[in-house]
């Protein structure tokens, strides 16, 4: 039926809809260009709806392919077999990867690699902690791809980042590093700081 195929069509693109914000920077992290990071970040208000609508057209689809069919009577065999795209098996598998993409935010920071580094600080005045506000986080993917880049720096000790609070404070040794050098780091990933001071 070409209504079960624009309503998983419209299930599979909502869910993409909703969790584009938060693939975006792995993709970048993948294609080694971190600026494309926060490309989708002005879909999150949005993501709400998208959820929703995914659920909704998800959910009618199902009761669409699960609701009895009308009996004719008839004594003729004309049952087809449905398509393979239209059988509930399908449905079941576009289910499962809607679910799966609305979740992403929650375990998206996995596919970031841990950046371990050997700290070596000559003495502990040079170690400085500064706290950056950022603008464009929207989800832990986020938070992990500003931890990335900001890591990638000699001297960095520890980056602890929040979406929540729009975040992320520092501590660096700064004979190695500076406060201007980890601003650039946590604006190449396409995020902006909108303000810092030193701790």
């Amino acid at each position: 039926m070409k209504t079960d195929n624009k309503l998983i069509g419209t299930g599979i693109f909502t869910a993409i809809a909703a969790s584009l914000c938060c693939i975006t920077p792995i993709l970048a992290l993948i294609a080694g260009t971190s600026g494309l990071a926060s490309t989708f970040s002005w879909l999150e208000p949005f993501r709400p709806y998208f959820i929703g609508l995914t659920i909704l057209v998800l959910g009618f689809a199902w009761y669409q392919k699960l609701k009895p069919k009308k009996q004719i009577d008839c004594n003729c065999d004309t049952e087809e077999k449905p398509k393979s795209i239209q059988s509930k098996m399908f449905l079941g598998i576009v289910t499962v990867f809607a679910i799966v993409m609305l979740a992403f935010p929650y375990y998206s920071s996995i596919f970031y690699p841990k950046t371990e580094k050997q700290i070596i600080v000559v003495d502990k005045s040079n170690v400085q902690k500064a706290e950056f506000t950022i603008s464009g986080m929207t989800c832990t993917s986020c938070e992990a791809n500003v931890n990335h880049e900001v890591n990638k720096l000699t001297g960095i000790i520890n980056s602890t980042t929040s979406y929540d609070n729009g975040k992320t404070v520092v501590a660096f040794d700064n004979s190695k590093t500076n406060i201007a050098e980890i601003e650039k780091a946590i604006n190449s990933t396409g995020y902006s700081v909108t303000n810092k001071k030193e701790n």
